[in-house]
């Protein structure tokens, strides 16, 4: 009951937060930057994982699944789907991390909108069509690891399951790692330099030599966002490794898929804590001001 409880709050909280991140980023125009793009693809993710899958999961949880073969094999492709496009996603901001800290000189040139969309596109299709090979012999034949009538299970065999440890989990985490160690090194060695008086006169002439402030900050929240990504990401699968081979109790199992999930409700939440924007954007919604003509074209930053 506690369980059942705690899903359907943290469904609905994950629901709300994240449709506040859409509908301000996709409303105001200011928010329109290549890195929120990025945050609202995240959030789409988010909200699926609120929509859909957690009630899916509180019925799975301690009952029968009562609506059909077709709707099993639905929920745990949008399942393993939502999951590979949340880890590309992150990855994409890691990269726009790495090239506004790194290289904010051509920042503006080599991360624009259109190309910022057109890697999230491509984000998903390549989620749903890497799903689709790995889990096609679930996708054909739902019903043939089920033990018992009323279950709804998805087995994968141990060729797909080493191929996704390491397509979904290895590489990814190895690239976002890599690439923030380099973003945290680059920024502290620029913090230092804007203390240090050898460097003023440069500092004076060309201020986009270094990364700006805000930059800098983006980089630290969506650090955050990252860090918090891992933590709730690394236990699932780590229960997912020695599942098969460890004595794991059933509420430990159910924990880490809560954890798993509700870190889809932590992306907004940090958002509102760092980004003084979202906030604000917050408060215009809840008073509807938002309703009003031309409200798009209000100063949110």
């Amino acid at each position: 009951m506690l369980l059942h409880i705690l899903l359907f709050s943290s469904s609905l909280l994950t629901v709300v937060l994240n449709l506040l991140v859409i509908i301000s980023i996709s409303h105001y125009r200011q928010l329109h930057t290549p890195t929120n793009l990025l945050l609202l693809s995240l959030a789409v993710s988010d909200l699926l994982v609120g929509l859909l899958l957690m009630p899916a999961k509180i019925i799975i949880i301690g009952a029968c699944w009562f609506l059909g073969d077709l709707m099993c094999v639905l929920y745990y492709f949008v399942v393993f789907i939502n999951f590979s496009a949340s880890v590309g996603n992150m990855v994409l901001i890691s990269v726009d991390r790495y090239v506004a800290i790194c290289d904010p000189l051509r920042y503006p040139t080599k991360i624009t909108q259109g190309r910022v969309k057109i890697c999230v596109c491509l984000c998903w299709v390549c989620a749903a069509f890497y799903n689709g090979l790995t889990q096609k012999d679930f996708l054909r034949q739902p019903t043939k690891f089920y033990s018992c009538i009323g279950e709804c299970v998805a087995v994968t065999n141990h060729i797909a399951g080493a191929v996704d440890l390491v397509m979904t989990f290895i590489s990814p985490i190895s690239v976002i790692i890599v690439l923030y160690m380099r973003v945290f090194v680059v920024a502290v060695s620029q913090a230092r330099a804007m203390r240090s008086h050898i460097v003023a006169v440069t500092l004076q002439r060309s201020v986009t030599v270094t990364a700006k402030k805000s930059e800098r900050k983006a980089a630290r929240t969506l650090g955050i966002v990252i860090v918090v990504f891992l933590m709730c990401f690394c236990p699932y699968y780590h229960f997912s490794l020695v599942g098969q081979n460890a004595l794991i109790s059933t509420s430990s199992v159910a924990f880490v898929i809560w954890l798993f999930y509700f870190n889809s409700c932590l992306n907004p939440v940090i958002y509102a804590l760092f980004y003084p924007w979202f906030r604000k954007a917050i408060k215009l919604i809840v008073t509807l001001q938002i309703l009003q003509p031309d409200s798009c074209e209000a100063n949110i930053i």
